[in-house]
C-alpha cells in the first residue's frame, strides 16, 4: 500500500510531526524505564551549541529522529559528528531560533506548516538540489508540496497521522473517535494525555465538532477551546514524548500521539493499539531544512543526501519506525511493514484526515486560547 493523498486535501498546506525519544528535561525520571525497554539514548542535547567545529555538525530535529547507529554509520562515511538537540514542538522550535538559536544549527527538521512561516520571515536557505541524490525517487506527492512549490527549501524525511494510542485491556469499551475521552473523562481521570501541540489538541477538538483542523472561524475556535475546557481536569499531561514508558508499564490507559511513536511502541507492550478516530485527524510531514545563517552547509548537505538514501531511509522505517516519503526506500521494505495500517494508512484514513497549514492571523486566536488552556 503505497502512501497517497486524496486529491481533496492536497490543496492543504501539509503538516506537521512527531517524535520518540524523551528530552532532557524527563530523562532522569525515566531512565530506567527505558534502559529496561531496551531503548538507547543518542548523542542529544538540549540547549542550543555556542561552539561550532567545523569537524561538528549540529542538528535540531524532533526526539527520536536518529539514534546512535544512524550518528555512527554518518561518521563513518563523512567523518562529521553529529550533535542533535531536540524539540517537541514547532513552536518552542521556532522561539528558540529567533531567541538567537539559529547560528547553531546546520539541518533543522520543522513540519510543513512551519516550513512555510519560516520561509515568510526569512529563516531558510534556498536549497542547491544539484547537490541532492534521490530527489526524484520520492513518492510524487512530496516532489511538489503546497507549504514549499518545488521543494526549494525543504527535503521530506516522514509522515504519518495523528490518532489515539490505548490498551484495550484496560478501557471498558474501545474508542473508535476523539469524542471518546470527553464520554468516558471520568472513567480515564487522569490516566491520558494530549499532545503539546496547540494545532493537533485545537484540531482534534475542531473535527470532533464537524469543523475543519485548519479553522479560521472564531466562533469554531472558541467552541473547541470550550469543549477543551470541559475536558483539562481530567487531562494527566500535555506531553509529546513521556506518555511512552507510562502506556508501556500501564500509568496510562489511552494518549493522543503520532502515529510514528505508536508504531514503535507497540514493540515494547503488544497489548496497544492505534486509530486514526472516525471523524478525521491530520496527515503530518516532517522535512530537513538549512538556515540561512547554518554554520556548516557542506556537513548540512552531506546530511540530507545521506537520509535521502533508500538503503538508509528503509533502515529507519524499520528501526526507528516513521513512514518513509521514498518510492525506492519503501519499495526496499519487508511486508510486515508495507502493510503496517499505521505506518502507511489506506485511502479510507486518509481521506477523512487534513493538513496542517500555516493559518497567519488566526494563529493568534489559537495561541491565546492554549495558553489559557495549558497554563
Amino acid at each position: 500500500m503505497s502512501p497517497t493523498y486524496p486529491q481533496k486535501h492536497r490543496n492543504f498546506r501539509v503538516a506537521q510531526t512527531r517524535r520518540q525519544f524523551l528530552q532532557t528535561s524527563v530523562t532522569a525520571m525515566v531512565a530506567s524505564s527505558l534502559s529496561s525497554c531496551g531503548w538507547t539514548l543518542a548523542e542529544v542535547k538540549t540547549t542550543p551549541n555556542t561552539q561550532i567545529s567545523s569537524d561538528t555538525l549540529y542538528i535540531y530535529t524532533w526526539s527520536g529522529y536518529t539514534d546512535q547507529d544512524l550518528l555512527d554509520h554518518f561518521r563513518e562515511e563523512t567523518g562529521l559528528k553529529v550533535v542533535a538537540d531536540v524539540f517537541d514542538s514547532n513552536e518552542a522550535m521556532l522561539a528558540r531560533l529567533q531567541a538567537g538559536g539559529a547560528g547553531a544549527y546546520s539541518v533543522i527538521y520543522p513540519s510543513g506548516y512551519m516550513v512555510e512561516k519560516m520561509i515568510q520571515i526569512g529563516l531558510l536557505a534556498q536549497l542547491d538540489h544539484s547537490l541532492l541524490v534521490g530527489l526524484e525517487d520520492l513518492f510524487p506527492q512530496f516532489q511538489n508540496p503546497i507549504y514549499d512549490p518545488g521543494g526549494l527549501h525543504s527535503v521530506p524525511i516522514s509522515w504519518g497521522t495523528t490518532g489515539l494510542i490505548y490498551n484495550p485491556n484496560k478501557l471498558e469499551t474501545l474508542p473508535k473517535d476523539w469524542s471518546y475521552l470527553w464520554e468516558n473523562k471520568d472513567k480515564l481521570s487522569k490516566r491520558f494525555t494530549l499532545l503539546n501541540d496547540v494545532r493537533e489538541v485545537m484540531g482534534a477538538a475542531l473535527i470532533m465538532l464537524g469543523y475543519s483542523y485548519n479553522s479560521t472561524d472564531p466562533n469554531q475556535i472558541r467552541q473547541a477551546y470550550e469543549k477543551l475546557v470541559e475536558l483539562r481536569p481530567k487531562i494527566a499531561s500535555f506531553t509529546t514524548d513521556s506518555w511512552r514508558p507510562q502506556m508501556i508499564v500501564g500509568d496510562l490507559s489511552i494518549a493522543m500521539c503520532y502515529s510514528s511513536d505508536a508504531a514503535e511502541i507497540r514493540e515494547e507492550n503488544e497489548d496497544l493499539r492505534y486509530i486514526t478516530p472516525d471523524s478525521g485527524s491530520s496527515v503530518w510531514i516532517d522535512t530537513m531544512v538549512i538556515p540561512k545563517s547554518a554554520p556548516n552547509p557542506e556537513g548540512a548537505y552531506k546530511w540530507i543526501d545521506f537520509m535521502l538514501r533508500p538503503d538508509v531511509a528503509a533502515t529507519l522505517v524499520d528501526r526507528l519506525k516513521f513512514a518513509t516519503p521514498s518510492r525506492l526506500a519503501y519499495e526496499k521494505l519487508p511486508d510486515v511493514l508495507r502493510n503496517d495500517p499505521t505506518l502507511f494508512p489506506p485511502e479510507s484514513i486518509l481521506a477523512r484526515s487534513e493538513m496542517i497549514h500555516d493559518l497567519g492571523e488566526a494563529n493568534e486566536i489559537y495561541e491565546r486560547y492554549w495558553t489559557r488552556l495549558t497554563s
